[in-house]
C-alpha cells in the first residue's frame, strides 16, 4: 500500500497538470491575436506599398509632362522670338520703303505739274529760244530723277512701279536737240525770210 509521501507527490503532479491544462486555451488565443495583428499590419504595408507605387507613377507622369512643357516652351519661345524679329525688320524696311515712295511720289508730282504747265504754243516768238532751253532743262532734270528713283527701287519689291531704268536714257541737251531747235527756229523765221527775199527781188527789178 503506497505511503503518504507518494500520495502527496502524486497529488501535486496532478495539480500541476491541471494548471497547464487550464493555461492552454489562453496561449492559443494570444497567438491567434498576434497572428491577426501581423496579418493586419501586412495588409497595411501592402496598401502603403500600392500607394507608394501609385505616387511614383504619378510623379513620373508629372515629370514627363513637365519636361514636355519645357521643351514646348523653349521651341515656341525660339520660334516666336525669331518671327517677331523678322516681322519687326520687315515692318521697319516697309516703313522706310513707304517713306521713300512717298518722297518719290511728291517729287514726281512736282515734276509732272511743271511738265504739264509747259506750253510752247503760248510762248512769245521773241523769247521762244530761251523758253525752249528752259523747258528742255526741266525735262532733263525730271528724266534724271526718274532714272535715279528707278535705280534706287530696282532691288526692292516696288521695282515694277517704275518698270526699271531706261536702257537708253534720253539726252535733252544734246546735238540732236540743237538740230531740232535749229529746225524749229528756221521754220518760225521762214515766212520772214521769204518776204524779205521777195522785197529785195522787187527792189532790184525796179
Amino acid at each position: 500500500m503506497p505511503n503518504t509521501l507518494d500520495r502527496k507527490q502524486h497529488l501535486k503532479l496532478r495539480e500541476t497538470q491541471m494548471e497547464i491544462s487550464e493555461e492552454g486555451p489562453a496561449f492559443t488565443e494570444d497567438f491567434e491575436g498576434k497572428l491577426a495583428d501581423a496579418q493586419t499590419q501586412l495588409e497595411v504595408l501592402q496598401a502603403q506599398r500600392c500607394e507608394l507605387e501609385r505616387q511614383k507613377l504619378a510623379l513620373e507622369d508629372l515629370n514627363h509632362r513637365k519636361q514636355e512643357f519645357l521643351n514646348g516652351q523653349l521651341d515656341l519661345t525660339e520660334r516666336f522670338s525669331n518671327a517677331i524679329t523678322t516681322i519687326e525688320r520687315e515692318l521697319f524696311e516697309s516703313k522706310q520703303e513707304l517713306e521713300d515712295l512717298e518722297q518719290t511720289r511728291v517729287a514726281f508730282a512736282s515734276h509732272l505739274n511743271r511738265i504739264e504747265s509747259l506750253n510752247p504754243e503760248a510762248w512769245p516768238k521773241e523769247s521762244l529760244s530761251g523758253e525752249l532751253q528752259k523747258a528742255l532743262g526741266v525735262l532733263e532734270k525730271a528724266e534724271d530723277e526718274y532714272e535715279q528713283a528707278a535705280s534706287y527701287f530696282a532691288g526692292t519689291r516696288k521695282s515694277s512701279v517704275f518698270g526699271g531704268p531706261s536702257a537708253n536714257p534720253r539726252s535733252f541737251g544734246g546735238s540732236s536737240d540743237f538740230q531740232t531747235m535749229f529746225r524749229n527756229g528756221f521754220a518760225f523765221n521762214l515766212p520772214v525770210l521769204v518776204l524779205g527775199s521777195l522785197a529785195l527781188l522787187v527792189y532790184l527789178i525796179k
